[in-house]
């Protein structure tokens, strides 16, 4: 755990390959740290692409098209601090996608995106609270993007968002190639942005399973 820590520390993220292959995706995260579940009967997510799918989620909104890059749950007042996922079936030509947030932080700088206010598309507990792209959270940055279900609600945020959008366009994303089973990442959703490219259509029994991680052990 402490090798773990320190990789995520250092490069926001840890890849473990062919880790603990036969074990549940519960039982293994619950080696790394406490889990949550983020609605009821949700705590290990199985991520199957679909042409098709629930309106308000990401499949619904883009089919098998690419997903654009984001932080999980970013219109949670405090979003998962980790996400762990785990290869169940995978395909080298399907990685996930990921971008350091310290990068484009530099680029952008703190001020813009900790003064950038901006709301969930929809309430929350039937509330629309308004939240920073970034903020101070138990001692730490937490940075949150979501160009889906967060809009700019102010001067700054609707900066904020144009310049963000500019830099991951010009952003080289880094590919986690899960293609064993059991192949896993854990992902510090605070300050890490991840996608998907477009699924080919003889990709489609790609399946990832996805648990969310509060705290590590």
């Amino acid at each position: 755990m402490q090798s773990v820590a320190a990789d995520l520390d250092l490069h926001g993220y840890v890849f473990l390959p062919r880790h603990l292959q036969g074990e549940m995706s519960e039982e293994v995260a619950a080696g790394f740290g406490e889990m949550m579940t983020p609605w009821e009967g949700g705590l290990v997510q199985s991520l199957i692409p679909r042409a098709r799918s629930t309106p308000n989620t990401y499949s619904g909104n883009f089919g098998l098209n690419p997903f654009p890059f984001h932080t999980d749950l970013a219109q949670w007042p405090v979003p998962p601090r980790y996400l762990m996922l785990r290869c169940v079936r995978g395909y080298r030509d399907v990685p996930t996608l990921i971008v350091d947030g310290h990068v484009l932080l530099q680029r952008l700088g703190t001020e813009t995106l900790s003064r950038a206010v901006v709301r969930p598309r929809r309430p929350q507990a039937g509330q629309l609270r308004l939240l920073r792209l970034l903020q101070r959270e138990e001692s730490e940055s937490l940075l949150r993007w979501d160009e889906v279900y967060l809009r700019p609600a102010s001067r700054i945020g609707e900066l904020a968002f144009v310049e963000m959008a500019r830099c991951l366009r010009d952003a080289s994303p880094k590919p986690l190639v899960m293609a064993e089973d059991g192949d896993t990442v854990i992902i510090d959703n605070w300050r890490m942005l991840h996608a998907r490219p477009a699924i080919p259509r003889n990709r489609l029994d790609r399946c990832l399973e996805r648990v969310y991680l509060r705290s590590l052990n």
